[in-house]
């Protein structure tokens, strides 16, 4: 994850880099040079990793040696996704790796705080997640709770000895907590939080009032909070019991005039959930209404120039993103004619 995890294969470029750091401490054989002129080249990301590695053990003396081999990456021309926040949790786990091939000494009291650092639930956990449209991704913390990320979606993750501190910035999430009742954990979405100490949830941000909550399993508290842009800003603290408490099979939309907590359904779970298996479960919903969740998985704009086939009902199972597929089944299961017009924007109307 820059301070964001990519997914996947973004730790074995830490590795990698790492060990490049390590042979250039005791300087590369000239075959060595050659072999990494051609990994820098292979991708701008190896090269900003390599960058990240060197300023993070004090060793950019040994790139400044190697200066004809590559630049040092360029901030202002790095990419938006290159620009976010660099997550330290793959580095950590490189470290580690290059500690022990190379006998590296951890006796100093620097590098004896370093070692508690790295074993500590901070230096596997503390960043920033995030995908891009369309995406996906699975994230196994430390602390055994597995988070899931929908397309789009970006959320910033602090462990304490306290308290598990998520900050949903934007998009969904889908979260089983491992069960420590020391340390509750809590996702925090707008001027709302959600608390847990072991359960399963999915949190959306709707827009910039509503949050859905839908609770599969266990039990969370809900309360409202003054709104804060940080994570470093925000005072984790448990909720008392006196709060919302939404159960399994329930689910509310946090922010609406009324929040009124309401049952789902066994099949409405699996359709909500199924995003995390790639798909998209529609059950009747209008067609205005599933372009308007089709939409978030992909950066083709439909237009449905038809008022006549907005209100037609939807029902069937779609890959997410899958653009032909759906244009496919509209055409022959709903009778609805695609026109595309240019790469980015598809027009809709009855056949």
């Amino acid at each position: 994850m820059s301070n964001i995890i990519d997914f996947p294969n973004r730790e074995q470029i830490y590795d990698q880099a790492s060990l490049w750091i390590a042979r250039m401490d005791r300087e590369l054989t000239a075959q060595e040079q050659h072999e990494l002129s051609h990994w820098l080249a292979a991708s701008e990301q190896h090269r900003t990793v390599l960058f990240e590695m060197a300023e993070l053990w004090d060793k950019m003396d040994s790139l400044a040696r190697l200066a004809d081999l590559f630049q040092a990456p360029q901030q202002a021309s790095a990419s938006p996704r290159a620009q976010k926040p660099r997550f330290y949790g793959a580095i950590a786990a490189s470290l580690v790796l290059v500690a022990l091939v190379f006998g590296w000494s951890f006796s100093t009291p620097q590098s004896a705080s370093l070692l508690a650092w790295l074993h500590s639930d901070q230096a596997v956990v503390d960043g920033v997640y995030e995908t891009a449209v369309g995406e996906h991704s699975n994230v196994n913390l430390p602390d055994g709770s597995l988070l899931v990320l929908n397309t789009n979606s970006r959320v910033v993750v602090k462990y304490s000895e306290d308290h598990r501190l998520f900050l949903l910035e934007r998009g969904e999430l889908n979260i089983e907590v491992a069960h420590d009742k020391t340390r509750p954990l809590s996702v925090v979405a707008g001027n709302k939080v959600v608390q847990a100490v072991g359960t399963a949830f999915n949190v959306r941000i709707r827009n910039d009032n509503e949050v859905a909550l839908l609770v599969t399993d266990g039990k969370v508290l809900v309360a409202k909070q003054k709104f804060q842009q940080t994570i470093e800003k925000i005072v984790a603290e448990r909720l008392p019991a006196t709060s919302m408490a939404v159960a399994k099979g329930e689910k509310v939309v946090l922010g609406a005039q009324q929040e009124t907590i309401a049952k789902a359904d066994a099949n409405e779970i699996t359709a909500q959930l199924s995003w995390r298996q790639g798909n998209l479960v529609f059950r009747g919903e209008t067609l205005e209404d599933a372009l308007v969740e089709i939409n978030r998985y992909t950066s083709v704009q439909f237009e449905v120039i038809d008022e006549s086939i907005k209100q037609e009902r939807i029902a069937g199972l779609f890959k997410a993103g899958d653009v032909d597929g759906l244009l496919a089944a509209l055409e022959q299961n709903f009778n609805i004619h695609n026109q595309r017009i240019g790469n980015n924007r598809i027009r809709l109307s009855a056949k």
